[in-house]
């Protein structure tokens, strides 16, 4: 199986929550030795987790980064990342999906995967190519979330959705210059995929004639455009605001 490095707090600690058994070792900081990091070691003991002593600069070495909080862990690729056609099939009502297309910034990406799981989405879909991996920033800034909402990466993006839209999931594309149309002129409560497009060029041109309405997020301040993970944020929490039980 193959290993990759995560690391920080709400990272290392979901993961072994969530799949204790793909967790081969962590590396904590030996000076380091509050509430927080206690209860991490508590509960890798009781996983069966093997710790590794280390001081600060070797785990900076180890991650490339000095952000990792004082706590690394070597982990095996998890089971989420599964063959769409299986997720799908095993979705029970309207399925919620987050379409990213060309998602450049691994903290861009941990944000999206964050607010996915916070609404409930039941996956992110991303290509393979032009596009960040789902890497340890991203997984850090996830805050755990890298290991609850299934990130599937495809080949070819355009016939992802075309795919989609055989299973009647509508496809919303979400642009700054859509015509007059808005998210909250959309009806979310079937099974739809919102798309967003990357940081600065927006949905590539195939991917946009693939989507079945284009819509934009209203802004009524200053700013022209919102960040993707915030876009992300609103477009999916107003799907789920339609899909909460009518008060009779």
């Amino acid at each position: 199986m193959k290993s990759k490095m995560i690391f920080g707090f709400h990272a290392v600690t979901s993961r072994i929550r969530h799949e204790a058994s793909s967790v081969e070792e962590i590396y904590v900081d030996s000076e380091r030795n509050d509430r927080r990091m206690q209860d991490l070691l508590v509960a890798a003991k009781a996983a069966g987790v093997r710790i590794i002593h280390a001081d600060d600069q070797r785990l900076s070495n180890i991650v490339g980064t000095r952000r990792h909080q004082g706590v690394v862990a070597k982990a095996g690729e998890l089971s989420l990342a599964r063959n769409l056609d299986e997720l799908l099939d095993a979705i029970e009502g309207p399925p919620l999906l987050l379409v990213l297309d060309g998602i450049t910034d691994p903290h861009n990406l941990g944000a999206c995967l964050r607010v996915a799981d916070g609404v409930g989405a039941h996956a992110v879909i991303a290509p393979k190519d032009r596009a960040v991996g789902l890497n340890a920033t991203a997984a850090k800034v996830a805050s755990g979330a890298a290991e609850t909402v299934p990130y599937i990466t495809v080949t070819n993006l355009a016939r992802t959705l075309r795919e989609l839209k055989e299973r009647d999931i509508l496809l919303v594309g979400t642009s700054d210059d859509a015509d007059s149309k808005t998210i909250y002129d959309v009806d979310f409560t079937g099974g739809c995929a919102i798309v967003m497009g990357s940081e600065g060029e927006g949905m590539r041109r195939l991917t946009r004639e693939t989507c079945d309405v284009l819509v934009s997020v209203p802004m009524y301040g200053t700013v022209e455009s919102l960040n993707v993970s915030v876009a992300s944020g609103v477009c999916l929490y107003e799907a789920r605001r339609q899909r909460l039980p009518k008060l009779l």
